[in-house]
């Protein structure tokens, strides 16, 4: 389907065609990180207007809050798309 990549997000306005409804998933630490927002709620990630159009390749973002220190990996999950693990290492 097209639109796997969208969220089911409807609390929040102004989020359509976004990913908005991205989260990590930190199995081991039994937490979930939901996408972080400005102070009028917006997602702090990319906005697509117009959509994605099948078999087009853009780039985005999406900023989380840090998992706790200690944390190496966390599942990316977005709308139905399947989860992607992510390893995660201390920056330098």
């Amino acid at each position: 389907m097209a639109e796997d990549w969208i969220g089911d997000e409807k609390e929040l306005g102004g989020n359509a065609s976004s990913v908005a409804g991205a989260s990590l998933v930190d199995k081991e630490g039994k937490k979930k990180y939901l996408v972080l927002r400005d102070t009028e709620g917006h997602c702090l990630c990319t906005r697509f207007v117009g959509g994605v159009r099948g078999g087009q390749t853009v780039d985005w973002f999406a900023q989380f809050p840090a998992p706790p220190e200690g944390t190496t990996k966390v599942d990316f999950q977005v709308g139905a798309m399947p989860p992607a693990s992510i390893d995660i290492s201390e920056g330098e």
